[in-house]
């Protein structure tokens, strides 16, 4: 074949297919108030306070078959660098970049940076509240052989960086990664199983790097019953983790019913194991829910599981919520009462309490229009002597945390080629 006519073919080729190019910013300012936040304040401590901000960048490409998304960010607080700044503290980080090909209808192969986001995101999750948020460098293959039926498998292998031979990897994450989820839907009634192993180096007592894996399964199940809905899930842990052996398990139960057409009221609860403080196995008994969206779960005051309290007593959170919403304004009020799954010695060795605190969450926003919202909440946590001695802190002081964030998401441009006929 003469070379010039192929390269007009991989030249003009595509425009034979229908091309969308999209562009999308956003810019998301929150402040806060931190008067015991993530763990109870000491009595001698003032609260804190600041602006924080996500930049991000949003560009996509995508016809018939092959789509690319590239999405990137700066992430900062206001004041971390001088106003006539010769540098930016904020540097420009990727969050999302890869490219995806569908070779049928039913199959597409992913490669690059994504967000990995399943079911009630309790496992895997964007963690979207992190103004950082959470994504993954892997590979994913998604299978959808029905309308109702998908499985997607993924796998990663990290590195800190190009080299010859070997090298530890020290980063704070897994090493290598393999995850499989299945989802079926039969008519308002969806199930979904989980399967992932996850591996992490540690060192050992002879300074010689290891990896440690830990299986992480489970299934989840959500259904829509008029006006009733629902979810429930259930996962096991096992393995092992810095040469100590894992077995955990977590339950979640969450029911939502719709009074009217406003209002709506939810009970749930979720119980995720812990390792007693007494304990001398040297098991871990503490499930860990990876890398889930922590802060939409276990209260907003983000005293659990929110880069913190793995490992620990784990945790019983029974909650309630009632909920107006309108296509423009909601509002929430969410109480948690909290105890510890394992059990709680003082430092001499006494049995506590299992009763960590209450918490009270109210969250409200408003859509001024589509591509411009404001939201806002206050919460406050009633902690208590056990509280005190898993978090320090005292636990007389006011607890609170208030903030207040602005989303701007305009579409710069979105832009749809047409197909060229072959003709």
């Amino acid at each position: 074949m003469n070379k010039y006519y192929l390269l007009f073919a991989l030249l003009f080729t595509s425009g034979l297919f229908a091309q969308t190019f999209e562009a999308d910013l956003q810019v998301r300012p929150r402040f806060e108030y931190r008067n015991g936040y993530k763990t109870l304040l000491q009595e001698d401590a003032d609260a804190a306070s600041h602006t924080s901000q996500r930049t991000r960048l949003i560009l996509g490409y995508a016809d018939e078959a092959l789509k690319v998304k590239f999405s990137g960010q700066s992430i900062g607080v206001w004041g971390d660098s001088p106003t006539m700044r010769l540098e930016d503290n904020n540097a420009f980080t990727i969050f999302e970049a890869y490219g995806q090909y569908q070779t049928s209808p039913d199959f597409l192969f992913r490669l690059g940076r994504q967000v990995l986001s399943y079911d009630n995101q309790r496992i895997l999750g964007e963690v979207g509240w992190a103004q950082q948020a959470q994504s993954h460098d892997a590979a994913l293959i998604s299978w959808k052989p029905a309308v109702n039926h998908r499985l997607d498998i993924a796998a990663a292998y990290n590195a800190e960086a190009e080299s010859l031979i070997e090298m530890p990897y020290r980063i704070n994450s897994y090493q290598n990664m393999q995850m499989a989820w299945y989802h079926m839907d039969v008519n308002n009634v969806g199930f979904s199983f989980l399967l992932m192993n996850t591996g992490y180096e540690f060192d050992t007592p002879l300074q010689d790097r290891e990896v440690d894996y830990i299986q992480t399964f489970g299934a989840f199940h959500n259904f829509v019953s008029g006006n009733l809905s629902g979810d429930v899930g259930a996962y096991g842990q096992t393995g092992s983790r810095n040469d100590r052996d894992v077995s955990a398990w977590y339950a979640g139960l969450n029911l939502n019913y719709k009074v009217t057409d406003l209002w709506r009221v939810g009970v749930g609860g979720e119980y995720l194991s812990g390792t007693d403080m007494n304990d001398t196995s040297g098991e871990i008994n503490s499930f860990t829910p990876l890398f889930g969206t922590n802060h939409g779960f276990n209260g907003h005051m983000d005293y659990f599981y929110v880069g913190n309290h793995q490992n620990s007593v784990g945790l019983l959170d029974l909650y309630g919520k009632i909920s107006y919403v309108t296509p423009k304004f909601e509002f929430s009020i969410m109480p948690h009462v909290f105890s510890s799954a394992a059990t709680v010695v003082d430092a001499a060795g006494n049995v506590q309490d299992d009763y960590l605190g209450t918490e009270i969450d109210f969250a409200a926003g408003y859509k001024i229009r589509k591509d411009l919202g404001i939201n806002f909440g206050y919460s406050q946590m009633f902690g208590s002597e056990s509280l005190e001695i898993l978090k320090g802190g005292d636990k007389d002081r006011t607890q609170n945390w208030a903030w207040v964030m602005v989303s701007f998401s305009p579409k710069l441009f979105s832009y749809t080629k047409p197909a060229v006929s072959a003709q």
